[in-house]
């Protein structure tokens, strides 16, 4: 395993737009304006969405779902986006690599990611002619705080390994990819080059699960990426049990270490679980007065732990980072960070 590594970065918030310097972490991902609509167990029934899963719909039924429901909020997402934008908020060095149209979601994506310090360089063009546009994600919120997803990807679903930029690739220490790209046949080929780049900068890759039901889908490509490509792997309980075909958590953490690869498991109130040379070690939740949604957690822990990773923090201190970034960002609606994630970490005694 590439170990990555590197000295914290001044105070504030990323690099420049243009500065060709290292980064800590490059994400590889769909680049969507996040919808976010207050749901009641009702309103999925209505609309035929699985509760707390992730569901993919053509622009028709999602402009249909988003007639249904009233959108509290319009705020760019998608998972891999918010990752970089927390590494980002914490002081580090993000790029994103997405697929956008220059339509006004797109524009607003742009915009937004750029704002926050990532380092983007954004797939694709002109408006598009044949009635596709920039992806969005309806993000339903039901009071329980538990999310569910309705997801039209859009231009995310035309990226071609010719479009990955290997100069942006090859300036990380880690390349991270989000798992619901393996739903999209023309884009495996991508995160493939993407792989293949990083490694041959002799950058670590990570990636993370997503989602249930797309390990579920994807279980046998996933499990021969841990065996040959990945180096870091994320995923939830449910996720990593699904994954390993596991009875129970403990199985599926022990499967786990058998692949030699670094693995941290999240657990929501329970905390998360990270393999070491010495075995499994459990990191209890940051404690929070309300959990509002749940929207974006899994992907601000992943900031938190790939923030210590690439500053020479021990899997332990990492997984403490992501849980304090997990935490900040279930206490208010949307998955970007309203705080100042570095403050936070450095008040903590993180940094």
């Amino acid at each position: 395993m590439t170990e990555p590594s590197g000295q914290p970065t001044s105070s504030g918030r990323g690099p420049a737009q243009g500065d060709a310097g290292l980064l800590d972490v490059v994400g590889v991902g769909s680049a969507l304006v996040d919808l976010l609509v207050q749901a009641t167990d009702t309103d999925l029934a209505r609309l035929k969405l699985p509760k707390g899963s992730m569901s993919l719909v053509d622009l028709e039924r999602a402009e249909s779902i988003h007639a249904g429901v009233h959108a509290s909020a319009e705020v760019s997402g998608g998972s891999a986006a918010n990752t970089m934008v927390g590494v980002a908020s914490l002081g580090g060095r993000a790029g994103f690599i997405g697929k956008v149209i220059d339509d006004r979601l797109g524009r607003v994506f742009t915009t937004e990611i750029r704002a926050s310090g990532v380092t983007f360089e954004p797939i694709g063009g002109e408006e598009s002619t044949e009635g596709i546009g920039t992806g969005r994600c309806l993000v339903l919120v039901t009071g329980d705080a538990e999310r569910t997803m309705a997801t039209y990807l859009g231009a995310a679903t035309t990226v071609v390994p010719s479009e990955v930029p290997l100069d942006l690739v090859g300036r990380s220490k880690v390349v991270y990819l989000e798992g619901y790209l393996w739903d999209l046949p023309p884009t495996i080929e991508a995160m493939r080059r993407a792989i293949e780049a990083g490694h041959d900068a002799n950058a670590s890759v990570a990636l993370s699960l997503s989602d249930p039901f797309c390990v579920d889908r994807h279980q046998r490509e996933f499990l021969d990426l841990l065996r040959e490509d990945i180096d870091v792997l994320f995923g939830n309980e449910e996720e990593l049990i699904a994954l390993f075909s596991a009875r129970s958590f403990d199985a599926a953490i022990e499967a786990a270490e058998e692949t030699g690869i670094l693995v941290a498991a999240t657990r929501g109130a329970k905390g998360s679980v990270v393999t070491t040379p010495h075995g499994p070690v459990a990191v209890e939740a940051v404690p929070v007065d309300r959990v509002l949604d749940t929207t974006g957690a899994g992907d601000l822990y992943a900031a938190g732990f790939l923030y210590g990773l690439t500053h020479g923090a021990d899997p332990a201190r990492c997984a403490a980072l992501g849980g304090l970034c997990a935490a900040e960002i279930i206490g208010h609606l949307g998955a970007r960070p309203e705080g100042d994630l570095r403050v936070l970490a450095g008040a903590a005694r993180l940094l």
